[in-house]
Order: C-alpha cells, then structure tokens, then sequence
C-alpha cells in the first residue's frame, strides 16, 4: 500500500484514550502506516510496540500541551468510562486538545457517534443531516462538534469520522461487550439489543481505524473541516446474534432479548442503566449511516473484515471462545427468533 501523505505533514502522532477501543485501534493503525506515536496515560501501561505512553491528564491542559510539542495529529478519543461525568469532562479535555492542536499547528481526529442524531433524521443519515438530539449526550456531542468546527475556521484542520455501535478483539466500553456477549467466559447465551424486526449499524474497530488512518494519508484532499460516515456492518435484525452462534459453533446458543423494561426501572438508581436508557430509542428505530461520501473517497481501499471473521475475534479478545475451537465458522440460519 502506498502512503500518500501530503509531505509536510508531520508524522506524529498523539493519541487520546489510547487505551480504549477506538483510541487504541487507532494507535496500532498509526504505527502500522509509519507513524511516530505518543498516548497520554494517567497510569503506567503494559509496553506497547511503536507507542510511546507519557504520563499525563487529558483535563491537564499543560499535560496535552506537553506531550502534543511537534505532533501533526491528535486523535481525541478520550471518553469518560462508564459514561459518567460527561457533562463535566467532555467539553474541557476537548478544549484542552483544541488549545494544543493550535499551538502545534496539528489536525484533531475524532472519532464521531450517531448519538448527535434525533428521531426526526432517521433512518438514512448523511454528512450533511441536521443535529437535533433530545438527550444529554447527544447535546454534548453537538457541542463537540461545534467547538471543532469553529476551531476549523481558525486555522486547526479537524476530521471526524462517524460510525455505529463499536464491536472489536480489543473494543472496551461497548454494547456488544456489555450487552450482547458476556466477556470473560465461554458463551451460554447471546443478547439481541435491538426491537424485533429494527437493524442496526455496527463497526468492527480495525476497520474503522484503519479506514481512518487511510483518510489520513490523503490529508492533502481533506478539507479544513471534514466529516464521514463509516457505513460498516448495516445488519438487519437478528444477524449479529446469528454471527454470534456461528463463531460459537452453536446453532443452538440460546437468544434473549435485552431487558429495557428493567433498565428503564432501575436506571434512576443505577447510572449506568440510566445512560444506556437514554440511548434506548437508537435501538426501537433502524439506522443506517450513508457512507457513499466515504466510498467515493477510498474507493475500493476501503477496509471490510466479513462479519463471521469480525464477530469471531472480537469474541477471542473478549475471552468469550474456548482455546480449543479451532472449526470453521458454520453457517446457521439468520435472522434468529429470539427464544
């Protein structure tokens, strides 16, 4: 693969949540294309190739300015865990990451969310579709986005890239992690999130980031605020639960459906249970991101790992297939009636 990255852009790169999901994917994506890589870490990380981790706070501005000094590039996928405290970390670490970007002069990648979408914009959504969310994150997304395109105009080239629900080997806080499967242990069951007969759009991490990174090394037909939707895995109802089965070489892995009804009762005493209700109405209604911009973009360098061989090692990094399945994949039928 050729890189064409336009030659004075710096090939360094700092890194924000690299050790989440998206941020980490992104990291390994970078070193993979020759970047340079820094992460910013508040506490001591295993030994990674090609990352170089520095200590640091993303809310510490002069800590983002530090390990930022001679970076082209800062991905911003620092996300609160758990989704707590949004509202009072999210904006301030961005704006610590914005303040850094304009004084090195570098681009900020985020990694974008369909959270910025109400109801009103389903089910096809583009580049260019109005954000009006009705819920607190969604809001806060908005505002991200804002900030960054304001910070467009003042001389800090941003691209964001949005996709679905993230599932991957090495995908942190995610519903496939926390709601489909259970990691940690082989599978017993496998959870359909979504309302009977709704699709869903999913992205398997390595393709994102390296979709990514891809983009990158076309910065110089990248406009000063650029925005793609990252089609991934548009999956009709029951296929990734029927995925699920396959890479478990189960036909028969019992299939529940994903208790909202008591999510909804008891998130005002659990927080968690009230953020994912707050996001409930993403899985009562379809949603498919248009990614023909992307498409027309990359063209056929546009990275698809097939679902089987996606669902299967994000189910080996979850700890969730035992050592000794070594069997192709088997079909089984799809979409699943969940039983």
């Amino acid at each position: 693969m050729t890189t064409t990255a336009s030659s004075d852009q710096r090939r360094v790169a700092l890194v924000i949540g690299a050790t989440g999901g998206v941020g980490g994917e992104v990291a390994t994506a970078l070193v993979r294309h020759g970047w340079t890589v820094r992460a910013l870490t508040r506490r001591p990380q295993p030994t990674r190739i090609g990352v170089d981790w520095i200590a640091g706070d993303a809310m510490v501005a002069a800590d983002v300015a530090r390990a930022a000094r001679g970076a082209g590039l800062i991905v911003h996928a620092a996300n609160p865990p758990g989704y707590r405290d949004w509202d009072k970390l999210v904006l301030p670490m961005l704006d610590n990451t914005i303040a850094a970007a304009k004084a090195e002069g570098a681009r900020v990648l985020l990694p974008g969310t369909v959270y910025n979408f109400g109801l009103e914009t389903l089910p096809l959504v583009d580049e260019a579709a109005p954000q009006n969310p009705t819920t607190r994150k969604g809001k806060i997304r908005v505002e991200m986005e804002r900030r960054l395109r304001t910070a467009s105009a003042e001389g800090v080239p941003v691209l964001i890239v949005r996709a679905g629900d993230f599932f991957g080997p090495q995908a942190g806080n995610n519903w496939f992690g926390q709601a489909v499967v259970k990691p940690g242990a082989p599978l017993k069951s496998v959870t359909e999130p979504a309302a009977k007969g709704v699709g869903h759009a999913w992205a398997y991490l390595p393709d994102l980031a390296e979709t990514m990174v891809r983009l990158l090394d076309r910065a110089d037909r990248l406009a000063p605020f650029e925005v793609f939707h990252f089609g991934g895995h548009q999956l009709a109802w029951g296929e990734m639960t029927a995925a699920v089965r396959r890479a478990a070489g189960d036909p028969r892995l019992p299939v529940q459906r994903f208790p909202w009804l008591l999510v909804a009762a008891l998130s005002p005493f659990v927080r968690l249970f009230h953020e994912m209700a707050e996001m409930a109405y993403l899985w009562r209604e379809p949603l498919v991101l248009d990614d023909r911009k992307l498409k027309a973009f990359l063209g056929a360098d546009l990275p698809s790992t097939p679902l089987d061989d996606a669902v299967a090692a994000s189910l080996r990094g979850l700890g969730c297939l035992e050592a000794a399945l070594t069997s192709p994949v088997r079909s089984a039928p799809s979409p699943l009636a969940a039983r």
